[in-house]
């Protein structure tokens, strides 16, 4: 056989390589790093990222193509004691995710081990029947007699099928992970196009990128109650696109500080949020936001529907 011939044999085995699909829930404590890690194996923003707990408020799903295989993770609310409605929408979401799955990841921060959270989650777990693995994250701030410890203790809770060493910030560990889910998803048809990364609608991932400059801008002024929805999306005839959004918070008091002094702050979140959000859609974008006041909105049904939560009785 010549090389051609080598060449064009091994094009035919890889076209008639069985395909595989499933679902992947993320679950975990808040800030354990979830929405970074999505972001990175789907290879674009698809998640939404701040420091500030609980920014994840429902399940956000990011597609990615490995090998053979399409992989949907499922990006959920971090797992938390619940205070108020929106905390047990967001946690009972988070645990639906996990329960609807081909395969749950228990990511764990590694700095803050299994405190707290962590513990609950583990002992949550123990009632879900789908296969689990266990990542371990930040692992470049913790060393490896620590890792080793904290792996060992956490599989003496639960025979995890794997653990994996990763870092959500730059990379290290994700390969091997990719490699593992691929091989180990069941085969099927793959759910989405190739070329999608998310099931988010646009106007909804445009909501989600405005609150995440209105968290990293105020994350320490501004009280967790903060919601954005998209009401108008105009695609213009010169190819840009007009969006109309509203910050809705709870009291005057918080409208004054996400507006600022001379309207300053507002406006460094509309520009911070038309930046990116013209680089995600690849046109111009021209983003009016305006702050409305709805005292109790955490207890609106209509609320809930737009964040994609059911509303807990």
């Amino acid at each position: 056989m010549t090389q051609e011939e080598d060449i064009a044999a091994e094009a035919a085995a890889e076209t008639n390589r069985p395909t595989h699909s499933g679902f992947v829930a993320l679950i975990g404590p808040t800030n354990a790093g979830k929405s970074t890690l999505v972001n990175r194996l789907v290879g674009a923003k698809v998640s939404i990222v701040s420091h500030k707990v609980q920014t994840t408020r429902a399940i956000v799903r990011g597609i990615a193509i490995h090998d053979n295989a399409q992989i949907v993770f499922m990006d959920t609310p971090g797992i938390f004691k619940p205070r108020r409605r929106l905390d047990r929408a967001m946690v009972t979401s988070a645990w639906g995710g996990a329960r609807d799955a081909d395969l749950i990841v228990l990511l764990i921060d590694s700095e803050r081990g299994l405190r707290g959270d962590a513990e609950a989650i583990l002992e949550g777990l123990k009632e879900v029947r789908q296969p689990k693995i266990l990542l371990l994250n930040k692992i470049d701030r913790v060393n490896r007699e620590d890792l080793l410890a904290l792996a060992a203790a956490a599989n003496e809770k639960i025979a995890f099928d794997r653990t994996f060493m990763i870092s959500a910030e730059n990379g290290s560990g994700c390969d091997d992970l990719m490699d593992y889910l691929a091989k180990t998803l069941p085969e099927g048809p793959w759910y989405y196009p190739e070329d999608q990364i998310s099931d988010l609608p646009m106007r909804q991932l445009a909501a989600e990128i405005t609150r995440e400059k209105l968290f990293l801008r105020l994350h320490q002024e501004l009280p967790y109650a903060s919601h954005v929805e998209t009401e108008t999306w105009e695609e213009r005839k010169d190819g840009s696109v007009r969006i109309e959004q509203v910050i809705y918070l709870e009291r005057d008091s918080q409208k004054k500080i996400a507006l600022g002094k001379g309207g300053e702050t507002i406006k460094a979140i509309s520009t911070a949020s038309r930046k990116e959000l013209s680089q995600i859609l690849e046109q111009p974008v021209h983003l009016f936001l305006f702050v409305k006041v709805r005292e109790n909105w955490g207890d609106d049904p209509e609320r809930f529907r737009e964040m994609g939560l059911d509303f807990p009785k």
